[in-house]
Parts: C-alpha cells; structure tokens; sequence
C-alpha cells in the first residue's frame, strides 16, 4: 500500500459500463475486473479491488470455494443470506447487518439464498440481492475470521453510519472491524431530499446500489452507477427517490 502525489478527480462510471456475468442462478455486475472479466486499465480503486453487485435466484447460491488474504464485506439488499465457512462460522446476513470475513491464510466458504416468505397461505422463495466487496488488508498471513454486526437502528438516521472500518477514528463505534487501517466502509439509506456530504480523503468510492440521487457537480446518478473520487470529497449528495449508498473512504491504494 502506498499514498503518492495525486491529482484531484471525479471518475462516473454508469451501471452500463459494468462487466457481466448471467450464468442462470447468478447475475452478476462487477465495477472491477474479475474472474474471467479483465481490464488492466480496471483493476481496482485505492484499496477496493471488488464490488460486485450480485442477484441469487431462490434456492441457489455460490458452493463451497477459497479465498486467502483479503477483507470481504457483504452488504445485504434485499432477501438473505446464508454463510457457512471452513472455521465453523454460520450467518444469516440480511438488510441491515453488516458482515465481514478475513480470509487471511485461506479459508474455505458458501453463500447460498436462504430467503422464503409466506402469502396467502404458499411460499414464495425470493431472489437475493447484495453487494459484496473487497479490500486488501494490511498483511498477509493473518489468522481468518469472520464478524457480523446489526446496525438497522444507527442506519434509521439518515445519514453515513460507518459499516466496517480499521481506522482509529472509529474505534468504539458500532461497526465491524477490518484488518486495515485505512480504509472504511459507510452506508446511508435516504428519503427523497435527504442529503449526505461525502468524507475527504484520497480516494473514495461512492456506490448506489438502489433508488436515485444528485452528486453536487455531478448530476443523477442511478441504480448501479458509482464514483470513483480521487484527491477529493466533501461533495453533497441528495436523494431524489428512496435511495441506499455506500461509501468506501481510502487513504492508500494498492502498490504498482
């Protein structure tokens, strides 16, 4: 990880311009390159290298599979989700509790779309929607672990309620730890008219995964268009409809 002397910038990418994955039981968009999708142009943002945005059909989900070394922090949409992982870990993740797993020295798990609901006396099973993403801890080698934490009460605000974070300054807040010091994850659910103001930092990532908003300088952004912030922040954004954001503050990217 490095920080270098940056030029300030303001990158929109539209939720067109995304890579695709539509394998049936799985529709994927990823902001970055990944699995088969390549772009060297395109790897990742300050510390973030994924956010995939990801649809599982009911009755679905990804099977078993490694990861090593990384931070993976799952936002949940809409519908559930089921973890299950190589160290005894088990977690229903839905709207509102933030999960986090470090894969650190490896660590095998599955996600898979635990989401049913009742109508009319039948069940419906639901697709699943949410958000993961990916940020490279501090060293490698660490020891895998795994944290989920409810924060629906703190997001009932309005406003950036930090989600998982490593830096000092969140210490003692009521969110879930990453094992990096320099980057932090926050979301804001906002009614129409509600606005936020970004954080400043050298590299941000703004991400809207539903609803509709106007980023001061900017214009619209839509379901599925993201920010990429470099040397900047501070910018206001407000709800046009009802609209969920997440926010990725870094102060360091990734070596060359």
């Amino acid at each position: 990880m490095t920080t270098r002397q940056l030029s300030p910038s303001v990158d929109v990418r539209r939720a067109d311009e995304r890579f695709k994955t539509d394998i049936g039981w799985l529709d994927s968009k990823h902001s970055f390159s990944f699995g088969g999708h390549y772009d060297a142009a395109n790897t990742h943002h300050g510390l973030l290298l994924v956010n995939n945005d990801d649809i599982v059909n009911a009755g679905t989900g990804f099977e078993t599979h490694p990861h090593r070394d990384m931070e993976i922090v799952t936002w949940v949409l809409r519908g559930s989700l089921v973890h299950q992982d190589s160290e005894g870990h088990n977690g229903v993740i839905y709207p509102g509790l933030a999960q986090r797993m470090s894969a650190g020295t490896g660590i095998l798990h599955s996600e898979k779309n635990d989401s049913w609901r009742l109508q009319g006396g039948a069940a419906h099973k639901d697709p699943v929607h949410f958000v993961q993403m990916w940020v490279v801890p501090d060293e490698a080698g660490i020891d895998p672990g795994y944290e989920q934490l409810e924060i629906e009460g703190e997001l009932l605000s309005g406003g950036l309620v930090p989600v998982a974070s490593g830096m000092a300054k969140h210490e003692g807040a009521a969110a879930i730890h990453i094992k990096n010091r320099y980057a932090a994850l926050y979301a804001a659910r906002l009614q129409p008219g509600q606005s936020v103001e970004l954080p400043e930092a050298p590299f941000l990532h703004l991400f809207v995964p539903r609803g509709a908003v106007t980023l001061e300088g900017a214009g619209t952004l839509s379901a599925g268009d993201a920010v990429r912030f470099t040397a900047t922040g501070g910018q206001k954004v407000t709800a046009t409809e009802a609209a969920e954001i997440l926010v990725w503050e870094m102060h360091a990217t990734i070596a060359a």
